[in-house]
């Protein structure tokens, strides 16, 4: 057995591989940051984060759909969709303050040609004659199997995909495709600024700030940990290793999808109700209800740190994938070596050397019988991360 395959099966590394990978979990979430540039979630990802937001019975049909093959419309990506509707969002609020806002004309231009885009995205998604039944028999027989979304829904599903969690970095293109327009807006902001003598730029909100290409930023640790759990969705799916005939076991203990949705749901309900705690907070008036809210806040601790403990179950598993990569590549190599076996075996022959013929072959099998042991110690480490992540006994019910 490999050094490699043995530092698998050491119980103490395994519990330390643990403790660092959601100790680093915790990190990313308490700084709502991650090192280095990161992609967007695929438009599978987003829909599975967006249920979250969704009620028990919108979640089955969607469940349905995707155990049937049934896609949604794709609209240019869910990431696009969060950040036309972030930005219309701050710029109706700045046009709807008690105040009129310099540059006035500009903004009312820039909302509506937002509020354009978003009816087009809305109408395009919710109402695609390619992706929903039309018909009376063909809207009977997908509500018959579970498979239709009415109107209101597929509204729901829309409204939820435009919180779909996308670093900030990301939106960097939209604030160099308005460069010039946001700049004029600054321009007018300074001269009203001098005319006024204000104190503080007057439209602070307004630009989408310049992140540093080396970090992702997100709004909040939830937001972060959605964001890691639907890439790590989208990591490990996409693994040829784990579509390998190695893992064909794991894939049928792991519903990626459904532990992503799972996952979606509790954050979203451990924010709401974070949320409604620190309202009463604020407004409380007396130290008992203070107490109170802060003995409410303590019992949803342990969600929160069960939730970190999944998505690094989640950042383990993708690890381990990646390592078995490697080494289905050297397989992969090694096969196509002794693809060349009989050529060889003929060659050596001709040259009365079967001596160095029988040496090669022992050589290549001696490489399989290694990656066989990495191949299943990578199995056994997986089956328990996909245990951790699985495990129902302990899991919160909002």
């Amino acid at each position: 057995m490999t050094d490699d395959a043995r530092d698998l099966w050491d119980p103490d590394e395994i519990a330390v591989r643990k403790q660092r990978t959601a100790a680093q979990v915790r990190s990313w979430c308490d700084r709502a940051v991650l090192d280095g540039r990161h992609p967007e979630l695929s438009d599978t990802a987003a829909v599975l984060v967006a249920a979250g937001y969704l009620d028990e019975p919108l979640r089955a049909v969607l469940a349905a759909r995707r155990r049937a093959g049934r896609t949604l419309p794709g609209i240019g990506g869910f990431a696009a969709l969060r950040l036309i509707s972030d930005e219309h969002r701050r710029v109706r609020v700045k046009l709807d303050g008690p105040r009129p806002v310099p540059g006035q004309l500009l903004l009312k231009y820039r909302a509506g040609e937002l509020g354009k885009r978003l009816q087009m995205m809305r109408s395009a998604f919710v109402m695609s004659g390619a992706h929903y039944a039309n018909g009376v028999r063909a809207v009977r027989r997908d509500r018959r199997d579970g498979l239709h979304l009415d109107l209101p829904q597929r509204e729901a599903l829309f409204a939820a995909l435009q919180r779909t969690p996308t670093p900030q970095a990301s939106l960097r293109w939209d604030v160099a495709g308005h460069a010039a327009l946001l700049g004029t807006v600054d321009r007018l902001a300074q001269v009203w600024q001098d005319l006024r003598g204000a104190a503080g730029s007057p439209i602070p909100d307004l630009r989408a700030r310049a992140a540093d290409p080396r970090q992702a930023r997100f709004a909040d640790g939830y937001e972060t940990l959605l964001y890691l759990a639907g890439a790590l969705y989208d990591r490990i799916d996409g693994s040829p290793a784990w579509h390998s005939d190695h893992f064909v076991m794991q894939r049928v203990q792991l519903d990626l999808a459904e532990e992503l949705t799972q996952i979606a749901v509790d954050t979203v309900a451990l924010r709401g109700l974070l949320a409604e705690l620190d309202a009463v907070q604020r407004s409380a008036r007396d130290q008992r209800t203070r107490e109170q809210v802060d003995a409410r806040r303590d019992a949803l601790r342990p969600v929160w740190n069960q939730l970190i403990e999944r998505v690094a179950a989640l950042v383990r598993i993708a690890e381990l994938l990646t390592r078995a990569e490697e080494q289905l590549r050297s397989i992969t190599a090694i096969e196509r070596t002794m693809s060349l076996d009989s050529r060889i075996d003929d060659l050596i022959a001709r040259s009365g050397n079967r001596e160095l013929s029988a040496e090669n072959t022992h050589n290549v099998g001696d490489q399989f019988g290694d990656l066989d042991a990495l191949m299943g110690a990578y199995q056994s480490v997986l089956a328990g991360d996909i245990v951790a992540l699985t495990a129902r006994t302990d899991r919160w019910t909002p």
